[in-house]
């Protein structure tokens, strides 16, 4: 369950840290468990704002992705992979694939657009993690899927016993 954005940014959450543990490992805390969906969303908008920017990068990734639809996805099993003649086995076309991505995506700008990216949103997590103080609103351990629809399981299992 996500929590609403506005508690987000409520500005009378955030307090400056004692130490710089939570700053340097803001996971540790209790804060982490709650705002979890709300971080992997923030990470992905970054991420989607990244590859928008240059639309090159995002080019690139969908012929890589085409690539490996058309030629280890939705190809049949049962025929190989015939081109100019020659006939290559699923490992040959893996193998191919497999350095093909690794190329383009490190050899590339691609892949240094994503890595900024990624590093950028998780100091953005971070930095939030640190400063932002809450009550015990939701338990330390809980999953990604923890809220209403757990609840609900639970409860539903207390009924049937």
């Amino acid at each position: 369950m996500a929590c609403p954005w506005t508690e987000l940014v409520d500005r009378s959450s955030m307090a400056r840290p004692e130490s710089l543990s939570p700053i340097l490992n803001p996971g540790s805390g209790k804060i982490s468990p709650y705002f979890k969906v709300t971080y992997v969303a923030i990470i992905s908008r970054v991420l989607a704002f990244s590859l928008f920017s240059h639309p090159l990068s995002i080019l690139v990734l969908i012929g890589l992705l085409g690539g490996w639809m058309l030629l280890y996805l939705f190809r049949p099993s049962d025929q190989p992979l015939v081109i100019f003649g020659r006939t290559f086995s699923d490992r040959e076309t893996l193998l191919v694939l497999v350095l093909s991505t690794i190329v383009v995506v490190f050899m590339t700008s691609v892949g240094s657009f994503l890595t900024s990216a990624l590093m950028i949103g998780v100091a953005i997590v971070c930095l939030h993690g640190a400063f932002v103080v809450l009550d015990d609103q939701e338990p330390a351990n809980a999953g990604l899927l923890s809220g209403s629809a757990t609840s609900a399981a639970y409860s539903l299992n207390l009924e049937l016993r």
